[in-house]
């Protein structure tokens, strides 16, 4: 049974990993963190923050409560707990890449041992514990429900969103067994508030899928009206703000340009993969995925439009990207459409700078690659370029001060809701 006497593991130190962590030591858990990344152990353990949002403070705070890392995955074997918050990515064909996830269970089968909690929380389609994990921890003689307990239970972390932490946010808890499931809603309650338990791990990762697939299609609606409201002469931020007054029915989802982050553009394809199992077809996801997908297109056709009305082209025109970040106050960089703007922009022959206080230096990723610095907004370096593209809407931009020295803005987040000769929305 979990007290407070207990060892919590957590492998995965990552935007879930870390303030999972971070909120066992907060409630009196020693934790132990596990990472295959030198530089995050060593961050933590010198009291550092590598995730802008949650500060060296609170890490700092934490190893004062009994919060260390390491990558050495022989430890697991002391802990009682073990929460495995890997990634879960797609590969080039769009299909769920489980190597994180398998790895990290083979790379810990060694040290697991009888009466352990193994939780998962990575985003998943609907079988993957019962069928990836399970049958290799009974392969070391565990069996599951009696000797170890095995939990799905999906994260739900928001980045930057501060109206909502972790334990105000309810855990969805499934078990391989009701003794698991038992065991995985004692482990939770310890830090969240309310705890949401389902039949099985199934249920758990189908309701995570739901949720990220019920705004992907709903925010692939709206970027349709968008388009849409575009060619009618509308905005369609104000035909949102007039729909949103209705007391019942709707609910406002905002257009962008493009879907950004670890959970919307990727976790519903989970999903589309394994229903090819069954002989099903998932038209509204794969229609929503669509057209979200080509939202970076359809914005560069409005830059090139915005340019050519001003006898410009894209072509050695000086671009200056507002935020890169996927999405406003983080600096989570995961699927960011920003930086796929940025290459479509590049390709053409754009001059591209950006702006991005949360993110001083460009930093590396496997698909991207650019040598840039963020550049300081002043009334003068605004000025010096052609266009201002607002990519991502962070609070800390004078909005004000750019719309009165920019030559020429895109606005692809409804930040400029008066018309303005220099604003073209997007």
């Amino acid at each position: 049974m979990v007290d407070h006497n207990s060892f919590i593991g957590i492998v995965g130190l990552g935007y879930v990993g870390l303030p999972l962590a971070l909120r066992f030591t907060e409630v009196g858990f020693n934790v132990l963190g596990f990472d295959i990344d030198q530089a995050k152990v060593d961050a933590i353990d010198s009291g550092y923050s590598y995730i802008k949002h949650i500060g060296d403070l609170a890490v700092a705070q934490g190893r004062e409560r009994g919060f260390t890392a390491t990558t050495d995955f022989s430890r697991v074997a002391e802990v009682d707990a073990l929460i495995l918050c890997v990634p879960t990515p797609l590969n080039k064909y769009r299909e769920p890449d489980l190597s994180f996830v398998i790895k990290t269970i083979e790379a810990v089968l060694p040290w697991l041992h009888s009466g352990q909690i193994i939780s998962l929380e990575s985003t998943t389609y609907p079988g993957t514990t019962d069928e990836e994990l399970k049958p290799r921890i009974e392969s070391q003689g565990l069996k599951v429900g009696e000797d170890i307990y095995l939990v799905y239970s999906p994260e739900r972390e928001d980045p930057g969103n501060i109206n909502y932490s972790i334990e105000s946010i309810p855990k969805v808890v499934g078990g391989c067994t009701p003794a698991c499931l038992k065991m995985g809603i004692v482990l939770y309650s310890k830090v969240v508030n309310k705890i949401v338990p389902v039949s099985s791990t199934k249920a758990a990762e189908m309701t995570k899928l739901l949720e990220n697939i019920h705004r992907a299609v709903n925010i692939g609606l709206v970027n349709e009206m968008k388009i849409i409201a575009d060619s009618m002469g509308l905005d369609i931020y104000e035909v949102i703000r007039a729909a949103a007054t209705k007391p019942f029915g709707f609910v406002p989802y905002y257009p962008g340009p493009g879907l950004g982050g670890h959970c919307i553009p990727i976790d519903p394809f989970y999903l589309t993969w394994k229903a090819r199992e069954y002989g099903l077809n998932t038209r509204f996801i794969e229609l929503a995925g669509e057209v979200n997908s080509s939202m970076p297109e359809w914005v560069v056709q409005k830059i090139a439009n915005a340019l050519n009305d001003r006898e410009r082209s894209i072509k050695g025109s000086k671009i200056l990207v507002l935020g890169i970040s996927y999405k406003k106050n983080v600096d989570d960089m995961r699927e960011s459409p920003a930086v796929k703007l940025m290459d479509l922009l590049s390709a053409k022959g754009a001059l591209i700078a950006y702006s991005d206080p949360w993110l001083p230096v460009f930093p590396k990723m496997r698909e991207h690659c650019f040598d840039l610095e963020s550049l300081d907004l002043t009334p003068e370096s605004v000025a010096l370029h052609d266009l201002v593209l607002v990519a991502t809407n962070h609070d800390c931009f004078d909005y004000d001060m750019i719309r009165n020295c920019a030559r020429l803005i895109v606005d692809t987040r409804g930040v400029y809701q008066d018309p303005a000769d220099n604003v073209i929305k997007a």
